[in-house]
């Protein structure tokens, strides 16, 4: 019999489950995510976003979480940090540990250790030259949005419409 003392057996056959009703959800989805959970690849993730909260600007400004190394008990944070930085955080460990865990909800980090590198990765890419400023509309594309706004109420939704008119008509 596929139930014993009302819990249905994973591997009853698909007539027996159907037979017996519905089945909570969560038991199903357990053994389809639990391969993923168990590779702790969101938690990385969540680190990187929450970085600067967790260890707070300074340091977050010169230091990035780089890789979350998972062993079978246990996880490594590796962070990349300079070396007078790696230095000055591994004597914070104990804390920086304490607050990265907290974050996570449970102790899902045990050990940290540091690479050498500059901290922040470059968010525009390696060697990427920085994006120019667009040019400020014309008095032509100024006046036209003015013109295409001018029923509207006085105010700072139609100075707002105004202002993002002249820039679409700037970049035609």
């Amino acid at each position: 019999m596929a139930e014993d003392s009302g819990k249905l057996r994973d591997d009853a056959p698909a007539e027996e489950r159907l037979a017996a009703g519905p089945v909570p959800i969560a038991g199903l989805l357990s053994r389809i995510t639990r391969p993923a959970m168990r590779s702790r690849g969101g938690l990385l993730a969540r680190l990187a976003l929450d970085w600067p909260e967790i260890v707070g600007p300074a340091i977050a400004a010169v230091t990035a979480p780089e890789r979350l190394s998972c062993g079978r008990q246990s996880a490594t944070l590796t962070i990349r940090a300079s070396g007078p930085m790696a230095l000055e955080l591994s004597h914070l460990a104990p804390e920086l540990l304490a607050r990265i865990n907290a974050r996570l909800g449970r102790d899902a980090v045990a050990r940290l250790r540091f690479s050498a590198g500059s901290g922040r990765r470059a968010t525009t890419g390696a060697g990427a030259p920085p994006l120019p400023l667009p040019k400020p509309p014309s008095r032509e594309a100024v006046l036209r949005a003015a013109a295409a706004v001018a029923d509207l109420p006085e105010g700072p939704l139609k100075e707002a419409l105004a202002r993002l008119g002249a820039e679409v008509l700037a970049r035609r």
